[in-house]
Formats: structure tokens, sequence, C-alpha cells
């Protein structure tokens, strides 16, 4: 399994961790001039649920990896959270914010994986 994939399974794991809900991967390595190969998006209910996915995601994969992202963004409001770790972006956001950046259909180009949720 290469680096990228683990990454992907880490980040996975640590939003699953604090029930991160409607987990999606977004393959982009078939799309010319994208800003990296894969976003993982999520929802989390509340701000302070963005933030412990964001926290959970941060230290699973500093843990498992040893990998720490190059920035985060959106920490102030919690309400649309992104996490760079140069090839992954995770996305994390509240359900309204979701539906209006619609990312998934952004990139529709993309090849998506939608991971059930756990409980």
């Amino acid at each position: 399994m290469n680096e990228t994939k683990v990454l992907l399974e880490k980040i996975k794991e640590g939003i699953q961790e604090k029930k991160g809900k409607n987990i999606v991967i977004a393959d982009l390595t078939d799309i010319e001039d994208t800003i990296c190969n894969y976003f993982i998006i999520c929802n989390g209910n509340s701000p302070s649920q963005v933030m412990a996915i964001t926290d959970s995601i941060k230290e699973y994969v500093r843990e498992k990896t040893g990998v720490k992202p190059f920035a985060i963004d959106g920490l102030k409001n919690a309400q649309w959270v992104a996490i760079d770790y140069s090839d992954i972006i995770a996305h994390i956001f509240l359900p309204e914010q979701r539906d209006f950046y619609n990312l998934e259909h952004l990139w529709a180009d993309a090849k998506l994986t939608r991971i059930p949720d756990l409980d």
C-alpha cells in the first residue's frame, strides 16, 4: 500500500473515531490541474464536533504515519475546516456548508467512494 493510500485510510479512521458522517473520498488523479490527488469529505453536526474531528484526524495521522498537515484552514468558525496533507485535502463541514459548497458535484469528474457510516 503506498503512502497516499495509508494516509487516506488514517484520515478516514480519524473521522470515524469522532463519528464524522457521510464520508466521501474523491479521487482526482485522472483530472488535470487539480490542487491535490484526493479530497476526503465528511461532516460533523456542530462546530465542536467539526473541531473534534479535525483534532482526531491530526492525531491519528501523526501517531500512525508521522505526517503532519501543511496547513489547516477554517478553525476560527469551524463550519468548514480544510486540512492540507499535500496529496490529500480533508474537508470537515457542518451539514449546511457541505450542501452549499457541494464539493462532490463541483468535481463531478472525480471517482467518488462513499464510506458507510459506522453506527
